[in-house]
């Protein structure tokens, strides 16, 4: 089964020309050493909520928008080795291509898939 690392950020809705080449920037190096797809999304419905929600887990302020990515790998193994490799190419490191958000504030994870159609 495929591998998913997961994303949640919170970025300046003045930033989303910058947030996409950021991430297209990126998902390029992502591809070269591993990952099969990355998919990145624009909060478009995105409800604030009274217990729990993504604007709440983020801190969304009102002049920012939640977006919601992942990156779909082969198995844990290949994201292991293609995540380390990713790590150190030059062509991610924050002064060549920096995060247009608060990166304190973004949350990610990596989950095993269980159904997958």
């Amino acid at each position: 089964m495929t591998y998913v690392d997961g994303f949640v950020a919170a970025v300046p809705t003045a930033n989303k020309e910058k947030y996409i080449k950021h991430a297209s920037d990126a998902a390029a190096v992502f591809k070269d050493h591993g990952a099969l797809k990355l998919v990145e999304c624009w909060g478009d419905d995105v409800p604030d909520g009274e217990v729990t929600s993504f604007p709440m887990a983020v801190q969304c302020k009102p002049d920012e928008t939640v977006v919601f990515s992942w990156i779909l790998w082969p198995s844990r193994e290949a994201r292991n080795r293609g995540m380390a490799k990713v790590m150190e190419d030059p062509r991610i490191q924050p002064n060549v291509n920096p995060m247009p958000f608060d990166g304190k504030r973004l949350i990610y994870g990596g989950f095993e898939t269980v159904v997958e159609e």
